[in-house]
């Protein structure tokens, strides 16, 4: 399926777990977790950065990894947010976007408030069915 924007977005969120990983974690036995990225999102993050649009993580998950992931990409940040849908609204109206010309990538049920109220939604093809059906 290709998209094709009428204007481009002026913000892109993403949720972290299922959107910039492959969904696994790995523990090891002291209870410490790794996860996969992909080192071609890192390039289309940077080439995204050329086009002047901004990007941020918006993340539940509590590891560090999130951050540490984000300021590799040099991108802002926020994790262990238990409301996603709040800290868009907060971070857009700091920031003077309209909801309208935001495009958020989630993958999971906890994305669903949040993608409803961006003005494009998008998933990975694992998305879950509920965020699939309300995906552009």
């Amino acid at each position: 399926m290709n998209f094709t924007f009428k204007i481009l977005p002026d913000l892109i969120v993403y949720d972290f777990d299922g959107v910039m990983t492959d969904n696994t974690v790995i523990v090891d036995q002291d209870g410490k977790e790794s996860v996969r990225v992909n080192r071609s999102d890192g390039l289309a993050i940077s080439e995204i950065k050329k086009m002047g649009i901004r990007q941020i993580i918006i993340s539940t998950e509590k590891n560090n990894i999130v951050s540490v992931r984000a300021k590799k990409l040099k991108i802002d940040c926020f994790q262990n947010i238990s409301d996603k849908t709040q800290i868009l609204i907060s971070y857009c109206s700091q920031e003077k976007i309209n909801l309208e010309n935001v495009l958020f990538i989630g993958n999971d049920i906890n994305d669903k408030s949040v993608m409803e109220i961006s003005g494009i939604k998008m998933c990975p093809s694992d998305a879950h069915k509920e965020i699939r059906d309300i995906s552009d």
